[in-house]
């Protein structure tokens, strides 16, 4: 009984820090999810402006994104102007993103496409170093909750 007992404590103990190690890579996942809704965003915008110059409201509601870019899409279609909100983007992220949303819609499509064709290399660049980044951290952390629980089995045995 009491060997069962030491298993089943081995097993949750595992199991508990490497969820743990997964949800603190989590920040970085859903940073480079941002980031590549954004560029992917950023290009739709380009060629809109380009070509069918649709009402912002129109073009908002006609791609789906998901998740905190979502979110942001709809703080910003209700013209709030605040820092975005995300608590895993810097100071610095934060305050790009709201001046790159405060630029939608704002002037003619000529501006606005000088303004967006700027963005396009710093995005591409920072959804390849989000990339990078949750790739890397996500790995580590997960091996180090791992790693964390197997230090908790020791103890436990």
């Amino acid at each position: 009984m009491l060997l069962w007992l030491k298993i089943l404590l081995c097993g949750c103990s595992v199991a508990f820090c490497v969820m743990l190690g997964y949800l603190a890579a989590n920040r970085y996942r859903n940073r480079q999810k941002f980031y590549c809704q954004l560029y992917s965003f950023n290009e739709r915008y380009l060629s809109e402006l380009g070509y069918s110059r649709k009402p912002l409201p129109q073009f908002l509601k006609e791609y789906e994104y998901t998740g905190d870019f979502r979110k942001t899409l709809d703080l910003y279609s209700e013209r709030v102007d605040q820092l975005v909100p995300h608590t895993f983007l810097t100071e610095e992220e934060r305050k790009e993103c709201t001046d790159y949303f405060a630029m939608l819609g704002k002037g003619d499509a000529r501006s606005q496409s000088g303004f967006f064709s700027a963005q396009r290399a710093p995005l591409a660049q920072k959804k390849e170093d989000c990339e990078k980044e949750a790739k890397a951290r996500g790995a580590l952390y997960l091996k180090l909750g791992l790693l964390a629980g197997l230090a908790f089995v020791i103890l436990i045995i």
